[in-house]
């Protein structure tokens, strides 16, 4: 599961990564979250300065690759692409000064 979340400042995107013990014992997660970091390394310019991306690993990635990951999160593009720009779009007006 992929979240996005939009910051007030335009800094690079970051990520944060957790997985559950239903994924699997320790290995298995740290697994997991390592593939994600680097995936979003690979992928970088998916997401948008300012956004925050948060995975929730749902299955073992035992068998996933590299590869495989990225390609989904390449496909997800227009779903990426479209809840950015909501996202950055309403981040001016909720977080408008007071008067």
């Amino acid at each position: 599961m992929l979240i996005l979340s939009a910051r007030d400042d335009s800094a690079e995107p970051r990520l944060g990564v957790t997985a559950s013990r239903k994924v699997g014992n320790a290995v298995v997660r740290a697994r997991a979250k390592r593939l994600v970091r680097e995936a979003f390394r690979a992928t970088r310019e998916l997401f948008a300065p300012g956004i925050d991306v948060v995975v929730i690993v749902k299955r073992s990635t035992e068998e996933s690759k590299l590869d495989t990951v990225i390609a989904e999160w390449r496909a997800a593009k227009p779903q990426i692409d479209r809840k950015t720009k909501a996202l950055l779009t309403l981040a001016p007006t909720a977080t408008g000064t007071r008067s």
